[in-house]
């Protein structure tokens, strides 16, 4: 007996050192594709960099320029804003002179006569440019050089690619880089179904020597002839029939029952996450952030009333009457306001009608950040719900938030009172922050 459990474990020893450098051979190979990956794209990286425009401006100062200075009435492309689009600038105006002096004051040059300036002016319904005298010729450079590279990127995209295609050809005619991801993708594939093959041979190499080692052995030594069915059959059914077990199994049954029928009570009417498509896409990483519209501008409420409030069609027209109006996006705008039809914005944040929530009350008076609730709403495309939004989610804030009592004498006696008895600072809880009535009412 001694011996053949002595056979067993050299068996078991030696199988298991096969799996282990079948495992590990994998993860060098799938480590290897990966690094071959890497490599593959940082060689396109310079390509990129070659393809930058040859006009002689400084590209970095040209984007940082015109995003201050142009960004807000031109795109590079050939999409009018306020303005025409710059795309082709170079190719369309008489001279590179010639923009030079539009772009520092393109009034004088229209009163000087000039026919392309007086074109130009005509065309874009007289809306006057706006002057820029402080910017040098090298600042006018940059900002053109900027746009001649940001209103192409399909060139500059495929003068990468064929670099890096020469590049792995030079290298050992391996073809272009772009098939390194698909190569990986495949071998991760094949790794992972290797690895699920060897974990069933493992099991199943435990389960035969389990067999084996429980069987009982008959008076000469030898194993008696049952079948592995059978004595499954028996050891599933003396366990099914012992009442510990039993009992043991069922009790953890009624504890993950009970678990999840609890998690899933708390998580009625929670719905963090949520980002429902709304009827115009407007995005508040491009007002918000990009162009720092402040959100009381457009949230007029929030100040000084309970409801922040949905801005009205009137107020997107204080700026897109003028910009980008043939946007498909703003049209919707334009219809809405033709047929007067409110615009049909879907809530993100709704909380139920037991609870009482006031914006004023926040924002005015406690100095909440917008992001404290709504999460970096200057960041999102489409906006979602970040927070829970539950009873413990605001109790804990009321708990740890401390009131700003500055130059307020409201809470002077407040103070006072509290200093006598805590060391802390004033936090929302100490004044009535976890009353039932101050929420529910």
């Amino acid at each position: 007996m001694l011996i053949n459990s002595k056979n067993i474990v050299h068996k078991m020893s030696r199988f298991y050192k096969l799996c282990v450098a079948i495992v590990l051979s994998l993860t060098l190979l799938v480590s290897s594709s990966q690094v071959k990956a890497q490599d593959a794209a940082a060689g396109g990286a310079p390509a990129a960099d070659a393809a930058a425009p040859a006009g002689g401006g400084d590209v970095e100062k040209g984007k940082s320029l015109f995003t201050n200075n142009c960004a807000q009435c031109h795109a590079v492309t050939a999409e009018k804003v306020v303005g025409p689009g710059l795309k082709g600038i170079e190719e369309r105006a008489p001279s590179k002179d010639w923009l030079h002096k539009w772009i520092r004051n393109s009034s004088a040059l229209i009163a000087s006569g000039d026919a392309y300036a007086n074109q130009v002016f005509n065309a874009n319904g007289k809306v006057q440019m706006s002057s820029f005298p402080n910017l040098s010729d090298a600042d006018i450079d940059g900002i053109l050089a900027y746009v001649d590279q940001a209103s192409k990127p399909a060139a500059v995209a495929s003068v990468a690619g064929a670099d890096n295609t020469k590049n792995a050809g030079g290298a050992g005619g391996a073809g272009p880089s772009t098939g390194g991801p698909s190569e990986l993708f495949t071998f991760v594939l094949v790794a992972l179904l290797i690895v699920m093959l060897l974990v069933l041979g493992v099991l199943l190499a435990i389960v035969t020597i389990l067999s084996k080692a429980v069987t009982p052995a008959t008076a000469d030594g030898t194993l008696a002839a049952s079948s592995f069915g059978q004595r499954l059959k028996t050891g599933l059914s003396d366990a099914f029939n012992n009442p510990t077990l039993r009992s043991i199994v069922i009790w953890l049954f009624l504890l993950v029952v009970t678990k999840a029928t609890i998690d899933g009570a708390y998580s009625v009417g929670v719905q963090q996450g949520y980002a429902p498509k709304q009827p115009i896409a407007y995005s508040h990483k491009l007002h918000a952030g990009q162009y720092k519209i402040d959100c009381n501008y457009c949230h007029t409420g929030a100040q000084k009333g309970k409801s922040a409030t949905i801005p009205s069609a009137n107020i997107c027209m204080n700026c897109h009457g003028v910009i980008k109006k043939e946007s498909p996006e703003i049209q919707k705008i334009y219809t809405a306001i033709e047929k007067n039809q409110p615009i049909e914005w879907v809530r993100v944040h709704n909380l139920p009608d037991l609870a009482y929530f006031n914006h004023a009350q926040h924002v005015n008076v406690g100095n909440v950040a917008c992001q404290t609730c709504h999460g970096e709403i200057e960041k999102m495309e489409v906006v979602e719900q970040r927070s829970s939004l539950t009873m413990g989610w605001c109790i804990d804030c009321h708990r740890r938030t401390e009131v700003n009592t500055k130059d307020n004498a409201y809470y002077d006696k407040l103070v006072a009172l509290h200093k006598k008895e805590s060391k802390d600072a004033l936090k929302v809880a100490n004044i009535g922050g976890l009353e039932c009535s101050k929420c529910h009412y």
